[in-house]
């Protein structure tokens, strides 16, 4: 990791993600697509989770299945941005254990999301109220993306290292 380190952080990407005087395409941009594809997953999730658990009665969970491929789309922006923000600040990151929460409570909202697709949206299958079981997963589902949020806010000030070798002490 200590050489691996200040190498990517000296890559003309990561040095393009930083110092870029782009708004659009720079670490702001990229932001920006982070926090939107995060805004998607999370409430593409909480309806799900939410009509679960009983609300919004009067829409049916097949209806909610339709988001499901803006889903998948939200889920490859975050995925891109992530990786391009960890580029740009990858000290920052992976010295931080916070990122590790975060990237497992992401990890955890996805499977169950899964588990769910699995369970609520099978062919044919129609009951309600939930099986216990099912609204079990949803609040999980719902605890796991609001740590993964929190988690992700926290990483703007948690950190001991900005860049290799700088440490900031707060």
């Amino acid at each position: 990791m200590d050489s691996f380190l200040p190498w990517l952080e000296g890559t003309a990407l990561s040095l393009y993600v930083r110092e870029s005087e782009s708004i659009a395409f720079g670490f702001p941009g990229i932001l920006v697509l982070h926090t939107l594809g995060m805004g998607f997953l999370a409430g593409i999730s909480f309806a799900i989770d939410l009509r679960i658990l009983g609300f919004a009665r009067g829409v049916s969970l097949s209806a909610l299945q339709k988001f499901l491929p803006l889903f998948a789309v939200a889920l490859v922006v975050n995925v891109v941005s992530g990786i391009l923000l960890l580029i740009g600040y990858p000290t920052k990151a992976l010295t931080n254990p916070v990122f590790y929460v975060k990237l497992t409570l992401i990890a955890c909202g996805l499977f169950l999301l899964q588990r769910i697709r699995r369970e609520a949206f099978a062919p044919g299958l129609t009951f309600e109220p939930f099986p216990k079981n099912l609204r079990r997963i949803a609040i999980a589902s719902i605890i796991c993306w609001m740590g993964a949020i929190t988690a992700g806010r926290f990483l703007a000030y948690t950190y001991i290292f900005l860049l290799y070798g700088h440490a900031t002490r707060f």
